[in-house]
């Protein structure tokens, strides 16, 4: 059974950090890319942050980028989204995917049941 767990959001002073963990079991974690995305209430859900295997390979969206990390631990079969600086508007429903595609086109892809990160004084 696929699972995806989020872990580590909760409510944090603006400029404060946090640390999101998504720790999964069920299918062949180094094999996946992994994302990061929230959806703010009544917004469109977004991309935050990616990795790939090799862990080199990232992507930030622009709002997070110089703030933000990502990165994974295959031997955990965990990613990490570090969240520095953060901002009133980074408020959201924080949610990890894993997502593969495979030589002939097909995609398999793993969805979190995500984890909420409240930035408020």
């Amino acid at each position: 059974q696929v699972q995806l767990v989020e872990s580590g959001g909760g409510l944090v002073q603006p400029g404060g950090s946090l640390r999101l963990s998504c720790e999964t079991s069920g299918f062949t974690f180094h094999g996946y890319a992994m994302k990061w995305y929230r959806q703010a209430p009544g917004k469109e859900r977004e991309s935050v942050a990616g990795i790939g295997n090799p862990a080199t390979n990232t992507d930030y969206a622009e709002s997070v980028k110089g703030r933000f990390t990502i990165s994974r631990d295959d031997a955990k079969r965990t990613a990490y989204l570090q969240m520095n600086s953060l901002k009133p508007e980074d408020s959201a429903v924080y949610i990890c995917s894993a997502r593969l595609q495979v030589l002939d086109g097909r995609v398999f892809e793993y969805w979190g049941q995500g984890t909420q990160v409240t930035v408020s004084s």
